[in-house]
């Protein structure tokens, strides 16, 4: 017999529901008995109410802190003083008088100063004539200009002209060494730039002597 029949049988239902029926019985029966009203007057009893104490545990006592005991120092020892000894002074010498010279120090000595060895002046060049160094000196010498001047009063005169001829041929640096007239030094200075020299390459010292005569 398996268990969906067991449940279909109606004998176990009715033992379940006649049970829950006195149940039901019981309770209608104390109602009526007053046992019900006895325990709503058991439950209406006045009630205690207690307030427990908490129980608060005192913390322990803090130890005792004991000082260390003091330090006895050892007493110092007894002052016992040293025996008394004379002893006699040395004789005090005569005082002696000595000289002391201060030697003067030595003066101080001047620095010597070597010379540079003198090295000997360049030799002047020798100067050359006009007549050799420049080829068209009497050309320029024909073809001077005499000063208008000196022809309205007929003087004469001389005039020496000193100058550089460079390696290119330049003229220059020139001066006048001697004059016998200042009226003829401009017309003198113009004709020496005229002269064409030569001077090997290198700078020369020319000298050129003018004179002014009236033809």
């Amino acid at each position: 017999m398996d268990f969906a029949q067991r449940q279909r049988d109606p004998s176990r239902h009715l033992l379940g529901i006649g049970a829950v029926v006195l149940l039901h019985i019981l309770v209608v029966w104390a109602l009526v008995s007053g046992l019900a009203r006895k325990v709503v007057e058991v439950v209406k009893g006045p009630i205690e109410v207690k307030v427990i104490e908490e129980v608060i545990k005192k913390p322990p006592p803090p130890p005792e802190v004991v000082p260390p005991p003091p330090k006895v120092a050892a007493p110092p020892p007894p002052f016992i003083p040293p025996p008394e000894i004379n002893i006699a002074p040395p004789p005090t010498p005569a005082p002696t008088i000595s000289v002391v010279t201060k030697e003067a120090p030595p003066a101080p000595q001047a620095p010597v100063i070597q010379k540079a060895p003198e090295r000997p002046a360049p030799a002047a060049p020798a100067v050359r004539s006009a007549q050799i160094a420049c080829a068209n000196y009497k050309e320029v010498m024909q073809a001077i200009t005499y000063p208008r001047e000196a022809l309205r009063e007929g003087v004469e005169g001389d005039v020496v002209i000193e100058f550089t001829v460079a390696g290119n041929g330049q003229i220059k640096d020139a001066v006048i060494k001697s004059s016998t007239n200042r009226i003829f030094n401009r017309a003198a200075m113009g004709a020496v730039g005229e002269l064409r020299c030569q001077s090997g390459g290198q700078d020369i010292r020319v000298q050129a002597p003018l004179s002014f005569k009236i033809r």
